[in-house]
């Protein structure tokens, strides 16, 4: 008679099932087993906020095969992940096991454990509690919040503002940090301003750097020399001025290391140093978490990496600093252990910081069993814990000011140097290595001493012009959400992809950059819902639910004052019409899409009629750009700010002719489209029978101007797709072409879309073989299947990573990994859950062919033909139309009849 122990994920079941032996019996419950279901009505706010809780088939296995296991069972250990959502799955499988009966006369204990170590998963063992009420009751609040919000407000949305999607609760806050800091990019203007430096030499010929900070007896401001003139008077003062060292300030600063790492800032370091987004970023630490083969062991080798503590077990304290004065001296150990607390807002420290399991497996060691990103990621939390607890670092500032004989003109020299690296010596924030630390502190002046005379050997003004707030990246964004306290360091990373997925925002060199769908939304959500996108109201609701998860607030009690106003703001929106929002949306956003022009034009003009108003139009399938005289004047074109939109509004009159193609003769025009701008060659002929032949026509590429586009590049359009080569190593031919979502290279099987920086014109055999080896990495073989010996395989697809076996695909478990995934078990997901791979041509969306017409000669044939063919089966009724036919159809209908 074995216990039972639940986890969450396969890999994390198979080290702990080797660390516990045969008297346990391990399985997965492969994260969440039941969810709210997505429809109305599952959260019911005028029954107390009761919930309706559905599993899925995965669900309902997973939970089965549990249940079998407990049978005879004398203790069940719930050990999920150590957090919220850990303690809610754990609760959710104790229901699911309940109301099946399966739990009589068993234990149910709750057991957590930091880091998967053997000795970590043993003293959980020992120390078994129940299930945390107050937590759960959070995850219920969070879920309700979150369900109420999606299902309340997006419908609001779908009505009012046509072509937009759903609106969650933190997202559309995240949404607002990044749009409103756009608009701030928009309107900020560039101001000049001008510095001037001088280069000396001190009396032993040393060259020195400073810049002027006085001038006639005046301290210089940043503006106080706006222009050239003014910069020019300045160095002139400079240049005639005798100078001498008039005092040297020296002092000694002490810089200490900053503290092992949470989510948070695990995420914001791994996005600065190694460009890894969020989403990676946790993918590769749960990896390290869960464990990695070591010499045929599985390993956990670091500590749970959804915290929000800084602080460490003493016993790692203990270890790091054993390590300190072993590798580098006792120099660079503190007299003490650092202690370290959280600055985050709403901070819960229930766990430790992200640290190595074990100091001792240091990053050279364990590099050979880890992928290279996995490495990297290791590296960087291994180097940070350590770093935690080392010395601090010391430099030796000096600042070096020098004054003409009158005293009005002054300059300044500074410099640094590291008197002691202490943590330096290992790790610095912000900089990839020790070399590039050294370079950036050791900024030495030479010798010099007061009064002694400084020789001007040049002069020189610079010219500035203060620059725009930066655009968030993952890293700045996810700073300060957790600075106002939006949101958990476990959603950070969903959160970003989310906004990703809804094109509201994209990523372009590593910034965000909000959509014109995401501008719209946010704008609707400000002027009609502006507290519920309002930071310090969703940080305040973040404080309600840490209350709830501390055992101080009453979860219903939340809930209900949340939903009285927010159902009542809700209701205010009722007769709100579309032409309202437009106008408030098209007042707010104008200057986004009508900048002023250069020439101090009307920027709202329309090109095509001359005296209309160019402004936000809405039409069933989002919003547009559209003139005032419609619909005389039917000038329109796709949101964009004027200027930016890829050249469709130089369309708007019609087509424009490149030239002749130089084979047929027949024109090669540019023109657009619904779907964006095109080439197409002739103007379509017709077949022998008079029917219209369609030309041929291929799409522009993204970032191709069409106000340059030669005849060249339109006929290498048209010329797509186009053989770049063959791979080097395989042999394989390797395409180029122009899909739906893109331009893109192939190999095979094997697709990899170009970056925004590649020209599927001209991209060469090396840049193509890097980008297929990027994607190669998207499929992992598992090996033949057993019955037919055709391969199977796992790939990454747009919803998930899924399984492929010939023309049968199946959805991996939610939350399973590709790299978890062996051969036995994609042979039953795809027997159990498998369905075929429809080809292109029958996939959604391909319409049928209709059924001939009969003719009336037909219609009227005699009976004997109709009895000559009875001896067939009657060919079947077509289907009835299903329910939810328009009143038109329907009145059509009775009059046909």
């Amino acid at each position: 008679m074995t216990d039972v122990v639940v986890v969450e994920s396969p890999a994390k079941a198979k080290t702990i099932n080797k660390y516990l032996g045969q008297d346990f019996t391990v399985l997965a419950s492969f994260g969440h087993v039941r969810d709210l279901p997505a429809k109305d009505g599952s959260v019911r706010p005028d029954e107390d906020f009761a919930m309706d809780w559905s599993s899925e088939d995965r669900g309902e296995k997973q939970v089965a095969a549990i249940a079998k296991a407990v049978k005879g069972a004398r203790n069940l250990y719930l050990a999920t992940d150590p957090d919220r959502e850990g303690e809610a799955i754990s609760w959710h499988v104790q229901e699911m096991l309940r109301q099946k009966g399966a739990l009589k006369g068993v234990q149910v204990h709750r057991i957590t454990f930091n880091e998967i170590t053997k000795r970590a998963v043993q003293h959980a063992l020992a120390h078994p509690r129940d299930l945390d009420t107050p937590l759960i009751e959070a995850y219920l609040a969070r879920r309700a919040l979150d369900y109420l919000v999606g299902f309340t407000l997006s419908p609001v949305l779908w009505r009012k503002l046509p072509g937009s999607r759903s609106a969650g609760r933190v997202q559309s806050v995240a949404l607002r940090l990044i749009c409103e800091r756009e608009a701030e990019i928009e309107a900020f203007k560039a101001r000049e301003y001008w510095t001037v430096e001088g280069r000396f030499l001190t009396l032993d010929q040393a060259p020195f750097t400073a810049r002027l900070t006085y001038l006639d007896g005046r301290k210089l401001e940043q503006f106080d020399l706006p222009d050239a003139a003014s910069a020019q008077h300045a160095k002139a003062a400079v240049e005639a001025g005798q100078f001498s060292i008039a005092s040297i300030e020296r002092k000694r600063v002490r810089r200490n290391p900053p503290p092992p790492f949470t989510t948070s800032t695990l995420q914001q370091e791994s996005s600065r140093k190694l460009g890894f987004g969020a989403q990676q970023t946790m993918r590769l630490a749960q990896q390290l978490y869960e464990g990695v083969d070591i010499r045929g062991e599985t390993v956990g080798l670091i500590t749970y990496m959804r915290t929000d503590g800084v602080q460490m077990a003493r016993e790692a304290i203990g270890a790091i600093r054993d390590h300190v004065k072993g590798a580098f001296g006792a120099n660079y150990l503190p007299a003490a252990p650092r202690e370290y607390a959280s600055k985050a807002k709403n901070a819960q420290e229930a766990h430790e910081a992200v640290r190595p399991t074990d100091v001792s497996r240091t990053p050279e060691e364990v590099a050979r069993y880890l992928s290279p990103e996995q490495r990297r990621l290791y590296e960087l939390v291994w180097k940070r814990a350590v770093a935690s607890q080392m010395q601090s670092a010391e430099l030796d500032q000096t600042a070096v000011d020098l004054a003409d004989a009158s005293g009005q003109t002054r300059l300044r020299a500074t410099g640094s140097v590291i008197a002691f690296d202490g943590f330096l010596k290992l790790y610095r924030e912000d900089v990839d290595d020790a070399a590039g630390a050294e370079d950036e502190d050791s900024r030495t002046l030479p010798p010099m001493r007061e009064k002694d005379p400084a020789r001007l050997t040049a002069a020189q003004a610079d010219q500035h012009f203060t620059q725009p707030p930066p655009r968030y990246s993952e890293a700045s964004l996810v700073k300060k959400m957790e600075e106002l306290g939006i949101g958990r360091p476990s959603t950070y990373a969903s959160i970003l992809q989310t906004l990703q997925d809804r094109d509201y925002v994209k990523l372009e060199k590593r910034r965000f950059m909000p959509e014109d769908r995401g501008r719209l939304v946010t704008a609707f959500l400000v002027n009609f819902f502006e507290r519920y996108v309002d930071t310090g109201f969703t940080a305040s609701l973040e404080e309600q639910l840490d209350d709830i998860s501390g055992g101080r607030a009453e979860w219903r009690d939340v809930m209900r004052a949340f939903w009285d106003d927010f159902n009542a703001a809700v209701a205010a929106t009722k007769d709100l019409t579309i032409s309202a929002v437009i106008d408030a949306l098209d007042e707010e956003l104008g200057p986004h899409f009508f900048p002023q022009p250069a020439d101090g034009g009307d920027p709202r003009a329309c090109p095509a009629c001359g005296n209309g108003r160019l402004g936000l139009r809405l039409g069933r399938n989002g919003a547009f750009i559209g003139c005032s005289n419609y619909p005389e004047c039917r000038h329109t074109r796709p949101l964009s700010v004027a200027g930016e939109g890829e050249g469709e509004a130089a369309l708007a009159g019609g087509i424009k002719e490149l030239g002749q193609d130089p084979v047929t003769g027949a024109p090669i025009t540019l023109r657009r489209g619904p779907y964006g701008l095109y080439v197409q060659l002739g103007d379509g002929d017709t077949d022998a029978k008079g029917k219209a032949i369609k030309p041929k026509r291929a799409s522009l590429a993204r970032g191709m101007d069409p106000e340059t586009l030669t005849l060249e590049r339109a006929l290498a359009l048209l010329a797509l797709p186009r053989v770049v080569g063959l791979h080097p190593e395989t042999g394989d031919e390797i395409t180029a072409a122009i899909g739906r979502f893109g331009p893109y290279v192939k190999m095979g099987s094997i697709y990899k879309s170009l970056d925004r920086d590649d020209d599927v014109l001209s991209v060469g055999i090396n840049r193509a073989v890097a980008l297929l080896a990027d994607a190669k990495a998207k499929v992992r073989s598992l090996g033949p299947h057993p019955k037919d010996g055709e391969p199977v395989e796992v790939k990454r697809g747009r919803f998930g990573p899924y399984a492929q076996h010939a023309g049968m695909v199946a959805n991996l478990p939610r939350g399973t990994q590709m790299e978890d995934v062996t051969l036995e078990q994609a042979v039953i997901l795809l027997a159990e859950k498998g369905k075929k791979l429809a080809p292109a041509g029958a996939r959604k969306g391909a319409k049928k062919a209709p059924a001939p017409r009969k003719t009336k000669a037909e219609a009227g044939a005699p009976a004997a033909a109709a009895t000559a063919k009875a001896a067939k089966p009657a060919p079947r009724k077509a289907p009835a139309k299903k329910a939810g036919t328009t009143a038109a159809s329907r009145s059509r209908t009775k009059a046909k009849a």
